[in-house]
């Protein structure tokens, strides 16, 4: 539970029709399983205490007074258990049957949740011997010798952890326009159960996947749908034990046709921190009070099992990643586009240096000249080969402005740069930051004075990853008339060249040849003196691996998680590959760069944000320059 992990499992026992007390040993059985793999939350299948196919037999005083019994072993052989168990059984109340959710733990019955929404309609006719929920928000109903909350929207809130509220809801809960998770999640509940017996039929499965991953999408919560399998009767339906386990439209685990417990957990504090950046959830009226009933936790760490993907920022499967590659092209031209319009610039015009970067930003515009119809003569690539420039991505420079068809300038700065130099007295073989960034201006300074001359925009080509750690020379390749890249980080931006490689190789191959070239060359900014023709100064090297810094970015802006956390998952994403020392060390300096270089940010030219991280400082990330990183940095040596 530490970090807002929460351990939640549906179950589903093997069910034995109308035999309440074989079914009392199958669930506490099971319960037991899910306490020892440290589950909190466990949900069960819908009257699972008796069967969801007895029909009629639920007229029957012994059925209903079995199950009632069975309610009792269950309570007594789970007294010392924590897990919170949702456990379905036929409840009476005031001669009316009700198809009931039960909430036990620790041999306690912690409040009983009837059915909403009754089907009456196909193989399915609860209405015949079920009562839909009173209207009112709560009652009382004695069960088991004792007497308990009763209402349709009582919420059970943890006292340790304040971030997680259970609500539950019964199968064709789900399924109505109003269900009542939707009233739950308004008045504060972040994990949502469901106990279901809803049968399978050819497609059925994708439309429960659809219908639960986005409700947990929709109402920003953890969703726990747990539905009958094997036992139950097959006399006109087969039920399929279907188990999903979703938070916020993201379907952390899924299971068919198979028994037992289905394990992940739930982020509970990144939903809550979406709740709060998003104010999605309206505002609770003064005159409502919802009904909370509290329970205890003991707080500990929580094992990891759902998966987290080491780079957040790239689909994994080749068709999605595919897929996102067309979307991220498709608006960041379309972006360039509007803006050539809008200032009838007749050119754009981008500095090639034969690195990745550089090599989307022009491809990118090639994409938007086509939108225009306009001739590729109309791109104007300028090399500006100085210091440190080599062979290799000069050439791959000159190659690929060739095989586009773009009108290719090569401006050499050196004698520029060596009398800057002579004017402020920079020594030569003093390689200090006044060397490096003495080319990145003179560079831009070019670009700007030859955009003037052919009426056109400087396109920038400085990416997200390198906005976030500051690795941009102020008022030099920080600086351009539309940055394309902005938004883009770095280990998409190699994913997006490699797609345009692949999508050329039938078209153009000595297109396709270049760009893979580029996509094998180390990343560098050239900025010093090259040894024996070779790149010496890599970035990676010096600001630390652009993957870790684009995992750390992801989960620090788009989810606000400590570096505790962000730590913590990083060492669990990227175990096989980075060991504890050099995580730390490289997420040490993201929190350093990020907090000292927020005033390049804050000055940031216009860009075509594509995806949900970025950090315009017009709409998405708001940060004076001088805000001080302590606090981080005070967690961060605490990780020690």
């Amino acid at each position: 539970m530490k970090d807002g992990f929460i351990s939640v499992a549906c179950g589903s026992p093997r069910l034995h029709l109308a035999d309440c007390a074989r079914n009392a040993e199958e669930t506490f059985t099971l319960m037991r399983k899910a306490e020892q793999a440290g589950v909190k939350v466990l949900i069960l299948p819908e009257l699972g205490l008796t069967g969801y196919t007895c029909g009629d037999l639920f007229y029957q005083e012994t059925l209903l007074r079995g199950a009632e019994q069975a309610l009792s072993t269950v309570l007594e052989a789970t007294r010392n258990l924590e897990v919170v168990t949702a456990v379905g059984l036929p409840v009476r109340n005031e001669n009316r049957l009700y198809n009931c959710a039960v909430i036990i733990q620790k041999g306690m019955i912690l409040g009983v949740v009837p059915k909403a929404h009754l089907p009456n309609y196909g193989e399915f006719y609860e209405k015949r011997q079920f009562s839909p929920a009173p209207r009112e928000p709560l009652n009382m109903v004695r069960l088991c010798g004792s007497e308990v909350c009763f209402g349709a929207e009582i919420l059970f809130s943890c006292e340790e952890i304040p971030e997680l509220t259970l609500g539950f809801e019964i199968c064709e809960d789900l399924w109505a326009p109003c269900s009542p998770s939707v009233t739950m999640a308004q008045t504060g509940a972040t994990i949502i159960g469901n106990l279901s017996a809803s049968n399978d039929l050819v497609g059925k499965d994708a439309y429960r996947r659809q219908l639960v991953t986005m409700q947990s999408a929709k109402l920003l919560c953890g969703y726990v749908y747990a539905s009958a399998g094997e036992g139950e009767s097959t006399s006109d339906v087969v039920f399929g034990a279907h188990q999903l386990i979703a938070e916020n439209g993201t379907l952390l685990a899924e299971q068919r046709f198979e028994g037992g417990l289905l394990i992940s957990e739930i982020d509970v504090a990144r939903l809550c921190y979406e709740r709060r950046r998003t104010q999605i959830m309206p505002e609770r009226p003064i005159s409502s009070s919802p009904v909370t009933v509290p329970f205890s936790l003991t707080v500990e760490r929580t094992k990891l099992t759902r998966y987290v993907a080491p780079m957040p920022f790239v689909p994994e499967g080749r068709e999605d990643r595919d897929a996102r590659c067309r979307e991220i092209l498709l608006i960041a031209s379309l972006g360039l586009k509007h803006r050539l319009e809008h200032t009838g610039s007749k050119t754009a015009v981008v500095g090639l240096s034969g690195g990745l970067d550089s090599t989307l930003a022009v491809l990118i515009a090639a994409l938007s000249m086509n939108l225009l119809g306009r001739p590729m003569t109309d791109i104007v690539t300028v090399t500006m080969p100085c210091f440190g420039t080599t062979d290799r991505t000069k050439n791959n420079a000159v190659i690929l402005a060739e095989r586009l068809g773009t009108t290719l300038r090569t401006v050499d700065i050196s004698t520029t740069v060596r009398s800057h130099f002579r004017d402020i007295g920079q020594d030569m073989n003093d390689h200090s930051v006044t060397f490096e960034n003495g080319q990145a201006r003179e560079r831009t300074q070019v670009l700007m004075d030859i955009a003037n001359q052919t009426g056109g925009l400087v396109i920038g080509t400085g990416d997200l990853s390198e906005l976030a750690l500051g690795w941009c020379t102020y008022n030099g390749d920080h600086m351009s008339n539309y940055a394309v890249n902005a938004s883009i980080p770095k280990t998409l931006v190699r994913h997006l060249v490699a797609y345009l490689a692949r999508d050329n190789q039938d078209k153009d191959g000595d297109l396709t040849g270049v760009l893979e070239d580029i996509l094998d060359t180390p990343v560098s900014p050239e900025l010093l003196p090259a040894v024996r023709g070779d790149i010496v100064q890599r970035t990676e090297d010096l600001v630390g691996p652009y993957e870790l810094h684009d995992f750390f970015l992801y989960y620090f802006l788009r989810w606000g998680f400590d570096p505790g956390k962000i730590f913590r998952m990083a060492l669990y994403a990227w175990s096989e590959r980075y060991d504890r020392t050099v995580i730390l060390k490289w997420l040490r300096v993201f929190y350093r760069r990020f907090f000292s270089q927020q005033f390049k940010r804050n000055c940031l030219p216009d860009g075509p944000k594509v995806g949900s991280v970025a950090v315009s400082p017009r709409g998405d990330w708001r940060m004076p320059s001088d805000a001080q990183a302590a606090l981080w940095q005070a967690e961060l040596d605490a990780l020690e």
